[in-house]
């Protein structure tokens, strides 16, 4: 299962991967918005809770395999195949654990719908253990054409289903409709488009290479997942399923955006660095090209988002909501950081290196849990703020390794994520002032992005920023790109 990357794949890939991620997620951020509004609160904390032991089970399902079938340069289809009746095996188990501690955990948390709820959601496991190979088979040639197909249609589906459920009064039920109607439709999109079909073949010893691999990055998964829901557990537990629900719906959008912005970069980029990861002068290049031009979208994004929180959450939410506000200012703060941590993670997945990812996950899990436990005491809001904090910390533990690997300083990394922040904060003061102005919520709303858009392009061609006019000609690249080339950085980096 051998593969090329040339440049015109890249962006291709590219631009279908960021039409998926946009695109689809687009439609699952309005599908949302109208769950929200029909559903209260509370309902959405127990979905919340349910939500994390399922994806817990989800990171220990794909083991890390998923990575280790895109690095491995001659990954055939045996590993494939092998991987894919491990993953079920682990899922069988794993769903036979939930289904069975179901009604402690809805004992510990006082929550009898939890039981009902977590035996159904936990079928999710079935479909990821399929959906996992699909995606890896996707990543390795670069086909995100199909995964733009399969995803939108599966959204479509099951947005409807669950919009439906939610106005028929079926509560969490609407969730629960549209998370397992996306997954089964996906699974099976997938399995129409892609030639890929698990062979009756199976081998331990593919599965203990691949896991010799994998599993640092499963341990490094997990660690970072336990502590993310673990925020989210202590908010149920500790104060309430609604204040759990503000909680998750501030850190919802942000991450929604952060993630797709730059997992529609990041996921063309594991491919691409692990072609060259015997070329350490051309993973530098493209690595810092991606936290250049990652963070010049993201920083405008998210500070713009913070900024006009108030008026959206009114307009979206209603303002039952209200208290999402604050939540979501402070998650923007800290999935601004996003394309800057993957870049440098990336980076060191491609050269073979998760004993070292493993290392790092371990040094900011404990760095994140102490900060965790000094914020309870004083409520979610701190709590919130320790994530922010945590992510500031781990920036500089993410780009410590690459010192020594890309010669890639941690001074050069801030010099080249610096005109982006100034830039995106001078937007983000301006367009704060037209509070002020007393205006109506949707009229304020227009003004501010449409204002907020203006400077920071506007400033951006005064300034003849690089990485604007790099952006641009790659956009018109992705469009109209035929050529068929070597996958090369042709700009330097400022």
């Amino acid at each position: 299962m051998g593969y090329e990357i040339t440049k015109s794949k890249v962006i291709s890939s590219l631009l279908w991967r960021m039409l998926e991620r946009c695109g689809v997620q687009g439609i699952q951020l309005i599908i949302i918005i109208v769950l929200t509004r029909f559903l209260k609160p509370e309902q959405f904390g127990l979905i919340v809770l349910v939500m994390i032991f399922v994806t817990i089970a989800r990171v220990l399902v794909q083991s890390g395999f998923n990575t280790a079938l895109i690095q491995k340069k001659d990954a055939d289809e045996v590993d494939f195949s092998s991987v894919f009746y491990f993953n079920i095996v682990i899922a069988t188990i794993l769903y036979l654990i939930l289904f069975l501690a179901a009604p402690f955990i809805a004992m510990f948390f006082e929550q009898p719908d939890f039981i009902v709820v977590l035996r159904v959601l936990s079928l999710l496991l079935f479909f990821g253990a399929l959906n996992s190979i699909q995606i890896a088979v996707i990543a390795r040639h670069m086909q995100f054409k199909k995964l733009f197909v399969s995803s939108l249609g599966a959204i479509m589906v099951s947005g409807t289903i669950g919009i439906v459920m939610a106005y028929l009064n079926f509560g969490v039920w609407a969730i629960v409709g549209q998370q397992l109607s996306n997954q089964f439709v996906l699974t099976f999109i997938l399995w129409l488009v892609l030639s890929w079909r698990p062979q009756l073949t199976f081998s331990m010893e593919k599965i203990k290479s691949l896991f010799a691999f994998g599993w640092k990055l499963l341990v490094s998964d997990l660690l970072d997942t336990l502590y993310m829901n673990l925020q989210s557990l202590i908010v149920g537990k500790m104060f309430s399923p609604t204040m759990l629900g503000f909680y998750n719906r501030g850190e919802q959008f942000p991450n929604l955006i952060a993630s797709n912005i730059n997992g529609a970069i990041q996921s063309v980029m594991l491919p691409t660095l692990s072609s060259y990861q015997d070329n350490t002068k051309r993973l530098k290049e493209i690595v810092r090209r991606s936290i250049v031009t990652g963070t010049f979208i993201i920083f405008p994004v998210m500070i713009g988002l913070a900024v006009i929180a108030d008026p959206l959450i009114q307009i979206l939410l209603t303002d039952k909501w209200s208290k999402v506000v604050p939540f979501l200012q402070i998650f923007c703060a800290a999935y601004a950081f996003f394309p800057i941590h993957s870049a440098n993670l990336q980076a060191i997945n491609a050269l073979g290196r998760s004993d070292l990812f493993l290392k790092l996950e371990i040094i900011k899990t404990i760095i994140s849990f102490t900060i965790l436990v000094i914020s309870v005491p004083f409520g979610a809001h701190t709590l919130a703020l320790g994530v922010f904090v945590s992510g500031v910390i781990s920036f500089f533990i993410n780009a410590t390794p690459n010192v020594k690997l890309l010669h890639y300083s941690i001074q050069e990394q801030c010099k080249d994520i610096v005109p982006s922040l100034a830039l995106a904060l001078i937007m983000g003061a301006m367009v704060y002032t037209i509070h002020w102005l007393k205006l109506l919520p949707i009229i304020m709303l227009i003004v501010q992005i449409t204002l907020g858009v203006i400077i920071y392009v506007g400033l951006s061609i005064l300034l003849k920023l690089e990485r604007f006019t790099y952006l641009l000609n790659t956009l018109k690249e992705m469009v109209g790109s035929k050529k068929r080339s070597k996958f090369i950085i042709e700009r330097e980096v400022p």
